[in-house]
């Protein structure tokens, strides 16, 4: 007797092979999608709204470079808060498809002190984050801007 063995001639008809996922696959992708959008989502709109919120920051620079004239012009920021008045620009008003609501200059709560103040409008954002306030003080004949910390409200929701 010889030991080799026949092989037998398979068709490609006898041979099934399975096609496709199972359901157990489709729901661990499923599963990790779902977490995916449940992180990305809240940091995309975040990402969106600062994205926004920078229109309203940039508002802010024809009244910044006004001020920084008239300051170096004058010497001092006394008559640097008027608007209107030593090249100091008008107060803003909202205009349409814009998401700048306002933007103000006045006296600041030190002495010799400029405040601008730009506001966002609602939407997109919320009446708890639209503030932002930037505080310019005369400095060995610079102006220092800072944003103000206690009114700007842009800070606590990380959008400014």
């Amino acid at each position: 007797k010889s030991t080799v063995r026949r092989h037998r001639r398979v068709s490609h008809f006898e041979v099934e092979f399975a096609v496709g996922f199972t359901l157990i696959e489709l729901m661990i992708v499923v599963a990790i999608v779902a977490i995916l959008a449940a992180i990305a989502l809240p940091a995309y709109q975040t990402y969106t709204k600062k994205a926004k919120f920078t229109e309203v920051v940039s508002a802010t620079g024809a009244f910044k470079t006004a001020v920084e004239v008239c300051a170096q012009k004058d010497g001092d920021m006394a008559n640097c808060t008027t608007p209107g008045s030593n090249g100091i620009p008008l107060d803003v008003s909202g205009a349409s498809g814009s998401f700048v609501d306002s933007v103000t200059i006045a006296a600041g709560a030190a002495s010799g002190a400029v405040e601008i103040t730009a506001t966002g409008t609602t939407p997109p954002f919320e009446n708890t984050e639209n503030t932002y306030i930037l505080g310019g003080v005369l400095t060995n004949g610079q102006v220092i801007w800072t944003n103000a910390a206690s009114g700007s409200l842009c800070l606590t929701s990380g959008i400014c």
